[in-house]
């Protein structure tokens, strides 16, 4: 076939067909080293680049027009800066070359999208690179070592084919648009030798759908992103320090560059078929990829970032402008850009009358590179908090809150957005996503309408917004006294964690019209009013009853569980959780002012269950009995007095508030297992049993009994069922913390799954009607064997009596 011929060809990706086009002859070769010298040199003399020689090292390798690229990059007469590519971001200017690409040699980035989301594997930490004073177009990601870097590629690839892939669009024309890439620098905590590579940072549901092509129709997403860990950065698990041998980035090359090369020879070999096929095609449309390769940024005149935030700032507005107008985040994920983003100039502009050094320990807990328990640490003052996820909520909104910050976070967040204004719910809208940080996996249910209550002012009261300092305490029951005393910085402490909790166990949700016609069980409230004005009236100084339910509601909230009286789905069949007996169920409880524990309880003595009827109506008792007045009892004779008016405001929620107790036998959703035994042959999955066994006949002495044969079957059938209900088990136990980027089980499984449970069920229940038939007609036999005795003795008892 001659060289470069387009060859079409017809193909099936698993049960669909699909025309493949476009297909080239051969595959490029890696780049010589003479080649890349040549990148390095026209790279290093270009007045508008700046990176290290390696970057470009990476840049020339990783090309397979090395030639081309160098003529980009080459500076003449009439143009300095070559034919570099530009683009005006907000305060600078971004250069860039294009070119093609191999898969081989492409990482992928950490993506914006996933800021909102909790990832098993934790991002590296990102730094910028400057030299002379300029801004390098290179990022530097720092990873613990080399196993955090493998399993963050797996999980970015893994997670992306998991919510999308293109698999048969590249599969039938290829990657047609350019990757948005850039030089990134690979360092180490533990002191392993650092490499750079090309970055992804647009694109990475194109590049690990590529890497799906390649892996083939019958992998799955966690298959794939192995074949790219192992072909990216080899099979070994680490990878030793260095002792004199070549650096680990020529080593990680050399691998690549072998891979490409067996991938080659496969290639053509496919092609020296008379019918070349699916394994041709999968070859030619993923080895190469488009990308444009970001290699200089200038800052304008009098830009506000430091050089070593330059690049990356510059990069993450192309990304910005790219998914705002063509394929925009969800707002989660925007809101996040941005209040990062925002905090990031607010620390570079350095008129805040705020330290940047604590600056730069707020925005290090907002973004989770500091840990909940690492907050004791990095909190000045004598009384130190509890280094727990709802502690770093509440000192997360106080410094992002103070005046000395806050209009300055909301200046530059209008800036990012192109805004001209922002209020106090904007703001709120912002902090959302942050907050809500490390429980998000846990409480997944929920997040949407834990964010929609951030959207209608969270916990931003007029109070939280002023002057108070949090009071670190390990009981917030201890809060309440000094609170009803006067205590702002009590009283602000219990508003914003108990708000918070309130908020994340969706006991507080945003009011909507149809809340006020739904039950108190199903998230009915008394009456309509924004989220941070009913956490305001709660924690208002004369409000016993608001303030003690802030105050259980933040000692009783958990980061790592959803509690029982959150309004959510339920499973009918089984519970949602093995959780452990033993272990105290995780809920929240309505307020008793009167009771020496502060909760109420039932007639039976068992605690009341709190709802956000419960939480609103205690914010503001006398709307709450204005809208829902006690109703009067009716005598039972004329002459008794109708003393069923009853006053005060827990009596009033008790009478018109409460409806039901409560006890949730129906809502609490711990229905239990369902089928006794018989459910787990529904829900479980089983293999294949093994065949009996043996070509020889019933009377061969190799071969037991079929009877036995039965027997051993059915103890493969039932262990085999129970393994399966153990795994699904487990796979609901790891659910809450694989968190939304990615599903536990991909729907493609579970629909194959279902296939074999309902042949399974359907086989099941033929062999229990067939036994079930066999015991009626033995039984019937008995009964005639029976009758017939009955008759014979019948008969000779006559005989005898005759005699």
């Amino acid at each position: 076939m001659p060289r470069n011929t387009p060859r079409s060809l017809n193909v099936r990706w698993g049960s669909d067909p699909i025309l493949v086009s476009n297909i080239d002859s051969e595959l490029p070769a890696t780049a010589s080293d003479d080649d890349i010298a040549k990148v390095v040199e026209a790279g290093r003399a270009n007045p508008l680049t700046l990176l290290p020689v390696p970057a470009w090292s990476g840049i020339g390798g990783a090309s397979t027009g090395p030639d081309a690229l160098a003529v980009q990059l080459r500076s003449t007469a009439q143009e300095p800066g070559g034919l570099l590519m530009e683009e005006n971001v907000e305060g600078a200017t971004l250069y860039s070359v294009v070119t093609r690409v191999h898969l081989s040699e492409l990482l992928p980035g950490i993506q914006p999208r996933t800021g909102m989301e909790v990832m098993e594997i934790p991002d590296p930490q990102v730094q910028g690179l400057t030299e002379d004073g300029r801004a390098c177009a290179v990022i530097r990601y720092r990873y613990r070592d080399m196993e955090h870097l493998r399993h963050h590629v797996w999980q970015t690839v893994h997670g992306t084919l998991s919510l999308n892939s293109y698999a048969q669009s590249i599969l039938a024309r290829k990657v047609t648009r350019n990757l948005i890439t850039h030089p990134v620098e690979i360092a180490f905590e533990d002191g392993t030798e650092s490499f750079h590579m090309l970055v992804v940072r647009d694109g990475i549901t194109r590049l690990a759908s590529a890497w799906a092509v390649l892996a083939g129709p019958d992998a799955d997403a966690a298959e794939a992103a192995a074949l790219a860990v192992d072909s990216l950065l080899g099979k070994k698990t680490s990878a030793p320090l260095a002792s004199g041998g070549d650096p680990l980035g020529q080593r990680l090359a050399a691998n690549r560059s072998r891979w490409r090369r067996a991938l080659r020879e496969e290639f053509a070999q496919e092609l020296a078929q008379s019918e070349p096929g699916l394994r041709a095609a999968q070859i030619a449309q993923t080895a190469v990829l488009p990308a444009q390769i970001a290699v200089g940024a200038e800052g304008h005149p009098g830009h506000l970032l430091a050089a070593e935030d330059l690049f990356d700032d510059a990069i993450r507005s192309v990304l910005a402008s790219v998914h705002v107008e063509f394929k925009q985040w969800d707002a989660a994920a925007q809101n996040v850009e941005v209040a990062t983003r925002a905090l990031k100039r607010v620390i570079q502009l350095g008129d805040s009358l705020v330290p940047k050094d604590d600056l730069q320990i707020v925005h290090g807990l907002a973004v989770g590179r500091i840990t909940p328990e690492e907050l004791p640490q990095v909190v000045p003052g004598e009384t130190a908090p509890p280094g727990t996820a709802l502690w770093r909520s509440v000192y997360l909104v106080y410094w992002l809150t103070r005046p000395e910050l806050l209009e300055r976070l909301k200046d530059q967040a209008k800036a990012i957005k192109g805004g001209k204004r922002m209020g106090l719910k904007g703001f709120a809208e912002l902090l959302g996503p942050l907050i809500d940080l490390p429980w998000r996996a846990y409480k997944k249910q929920v997040t949407t309408q834990a964010r929609n209550a951030w959207n209608n002012g969270g916990v931003l009261t007029e109070d939280v917004l002023q002057e108070w300092t949090p009071r670190p305490t390990d009981d917030f029951r201890t809060l309440v006294a000094p609170a009803l005393a006067g205590d702002v910085d009590a009283r602000c402490t219990l508003a914003v964690a108990g708000g918070v909790a309130l908020i994340a166990d969706k006991l507080l949700t945003r009011n909507v019209g149809s809340a006020l016609m739904a039950a108190k069980e199903k998230g009915g409230v008394p009456f309509r009013a924004d989220v941070n004005q009913v956490i305001e009236d709660l924690s208002r100084p004369h409000n016993e009853l608001g303030l003690w339910t802030l105050a259980l509601a933040a000692n009783r909230f958990r980061s790592d569980a959803l509690p029982e009286n959150a309004v959510t789905m339920r499973h009918l069949t089984r519970r949602e959780s093995a959780q452990d007996p033993a272990e105290t169920p995780y809920v929240h409880f309505r307020v008793d002012l009167d009771a020496e524990d502060k909760i109420a309880r039932d007639a039976d003595g068992l605690p009341e269950k709190l709802y956000q009827w419960n939480v609103v109506w205690a914010s503001n008792p006398e709307r709450a009995l204005k809208a829902h007045p006690p109703k009067p009892s009716l005598p039972l004779f004329p002459s008794s007095s109708t003393a069923a008016n009853g006053s005060g405001s827990a009596a009033g929620e008790a009478s018109a508030g409460d409806g039901f107790a409560g006890d949730g036998s129906a809502s609490d959703g711990t229905a239990g297992d369902g089928f006794a035994d018989g459910g787990s042959a529904i829900n479980g999955s089983a293999g294949e049993a093994p065949a009996t066994g043996g070509t020889a006949g019933p009377g061969s002495a190799f071969t037991p009994p079929a009877s036995q044969q039965a027997a051993e079957q059915r103890r493969i059938l039932r262990d085999s069922v129970v393994t399966a209900r153990d795994a699904l088990d487990r796979l609901s136990l790891l659910e809450p913390q694989v968190g939304r980027h990615t599903p536990i089980v991909p729907a493609a499984t579970l629909d194959e799954l279902h296939k074999l449970l309902i042949g399974l069920q359907t086989d099941v229940e033929n062999l229990r009607r067939r036994t079930a038939q066999d015991d009626e007609h033995e039984a019937e036999a008995e009964g005639d064997a029976d009758d017939e005795a009955a008759l014979d003795d019948h008969d000779g008892l006559q005989a005898a009596g005759h005699r």
